[in-house]
């Protein structure tokens, strides 16, 4: 009997004799390819045209075609069109046992169970291997980034911001005190975390904490299934009271000093010109005695003497 239709193979599924079913777990980054193994035990060379191989998945619960090869075609078919040029097998590895799905693109929508099947004509459609494949998929986050507080304290409460994007699966978010490195509690914080448009996942967590002199919080983004830790850092230094400054003191006693010199200088200068004047009535008037005296004053003494 030959089967054209995967929708008559699937209803042969129920009535086929059991095997011992295969399970194992692959994980796959969002855009890559991957390959779900499903390889026969042993060494052996088959026949195409005595093979059907058929991949499936459940979706709400009712199975449904991934890909598949039935006897006589001469390629895989394909049931669904989300596969539709990313899923492929190839035939003639299919010749020695190897019956392994190839999957291009990876999307967060391809983490499922995949299920191998594959029978033989020869034996009366006897199933002669059942592999599952649980196909873990997981994406990057961006660096966290953290918006750090501007201006002066509102109620004594700091509010910081932490945002990342595009990740896969939903992450676990904590805020940590860079200080000591202790992790916040998470009553302080409030995290959302949503799908966007390419069915991946953003972050935005707010982190309210009480105000102190200098606040230096991590915000720590943690990916599970690919063992990995993003932080990004806020710090926050608050500008502290303003202190009376001893620079206006300093410049007030150099104003002060420099206002002295020059009140001194001025008083020297008329001294001077007075000790001048005074000269030349000596010059006219006195006689040579005084006259020398009058020539032998200086004006540091006068300058002395007037102090």
């Amino acid at each position: 009997m030959r089967l054209r239709s995967p929708g008559m193979f699937l209803l042969l599924l129920g009535a086929l004799q059991a095997t011992d079913i295969q399970e194992q777990e692959v994980r796959a980054l969002v855009g890559s390819d991957v390959e779900l193994s499903c390889i026969f035990p042993e060494a052996h060379t088959f026949d195409l045209d005595d093979l059907y191989v058929y991949w499936q998945i459940s979706i709400l619960g009712h199975p449904t075609t991934v890909t598949y090869y039935l006897s006589g075609n001469s390629s895989a078919g394909l049931e669904d069109n989300r596969y539709r040029d990313r899923a492929w097998l190839a035939p003639k590895s299919m010749k020695h046992g190897d019956f392994s799905l190839h999957l291009y693109n990876i999307t967060p929508q391809d983490e499922q169970k995949f299920s191998c099947l594959v029978f033989r004509k020869s034996l009366e459609l006897k199933k002669i291997l059942d592999v599952v494949v649980t196909l873990h998929v997981a994406a990057n986050y961006s660096m966290p980034v953290v918006s750090i507080p501007s201006g002066p304290p509102e109620d004594e409460e700091l509010t910081f911001m932490c945002t990342s994007t595009n990740g896969y699966p939903k992450p676990n978010v904590y805020w940590i005190n860079k200080t000591d490195n202790s992790m916040l509690t998470e009553g302080l914080q409030n995290s959302t975390v949503f799908l966007n448009a390419q069915g991946l996942y953003d972050v935005v967590s707010v982190l309210r904490i009480r105000w102190t002199p200098s606040v230096n919080v991590g915000c720590c983004i943690e990916n599970v299934l690919l063992h990995q830790n993003l932080t990004g850092i806020g710090q926050a230094e608050m500008p502290r009271a303003t202190e009376p400054s001893n620079t206006g003191s300093h410049t007030g006693v150099h104003r002060k000093g420099h206002g002295t010199v020059l009140s001194a200088l001025a008083v020297l200068g008329v001294v001077v010109v007075a000790a001048v004047a005074a000269g030349s009535v000596c010059s006219g008037r006195c006689p040579h005695g005084i006259h020398a005296r009058c020539r032998a004053a200086r004006p540091e003494q006068a300058f002395s003497d007037y102090v």
